[in-house]
């Protein structure tokens, strides 16, 4: 028994019909677009409960020019409390706490001066991830320390520009918090 194959047939193309139309029939009745009523992003409601207005009044000049005439006294009270604002802002997120700026002093002299280049780093670090963490446009990080805090010390400015920025950075850090907690 043999296998025969059927015999072909040549490919014809078809023409072309058209799927038949269904009647128009109206959409049903929607209501007019209306504003929804304001509500917070979802970013915002995230955040934990306020508990104190953070100060926004860090600056360099006044900073500089009361450290000078109370012999750093001034100075000492405005770092501490910078890092008293950022341990309150971060904290609860990063679940790190940066040092006190008096504790920090004190290793100073124990380390012979190295540990101050530690905390400041970590310091502009979390700084920085906590403007990224709650997207507000302004660059700081460990690289700004060692470029303005350190090398900058050369050209006598950059320790000043380095604590402009820090002071800026963190009066922006606190706005955002006392605005959306």
């Amino acid at each position: 028994m043999s296998y025969q194959q059927p015999p072909q047939q040549p490919y014809q193309q078809q023409p072309y019909q058209q799927p038949p139309q269904q009647p128009y029939q109206q959409p049903p009745y929607q209501q007019p677009y209306q504003q929804p009523s304001y509500q917070q992003p979802p970013y915002q409601q995230a955040y934990p409960p306020q508990m104190t207005k953070l100060r926004t009044d860090f600056s360099m000049g006044k900073t500089v020019l009361l450290s000078f005439i109370t012999f750093g006294i001034y100075g000492l009270i405005v770092w501490m409390r910078l890092v008293d604002n950022i341990n309150t802002l971060a904290t609860p997120y990063d679940r790190k706490n940066t040092m006190n700026y008096l504790l920090m002093c004190l290793l100073s002299i124990i380390t012979f001066g190295i540990y101050p280049f530690v905390w400041n780093h970590q310091l502009c670090d979390r700084i920085g991830q906590e403007l990224y963490r709650r997207r507000i446009n302004y660059e700081i990080n460990s690289s700004t320390f060692w470029l303005w805090g350190v090398l900058g010390s050369f050209i006598i400015v950059g320790p000043f520009i380095y604590m402009d920025k820090v002071f800026n950075a963190v009066n922006m850090l606190s706005q955002h918090y006392n605005q959306f907690g």
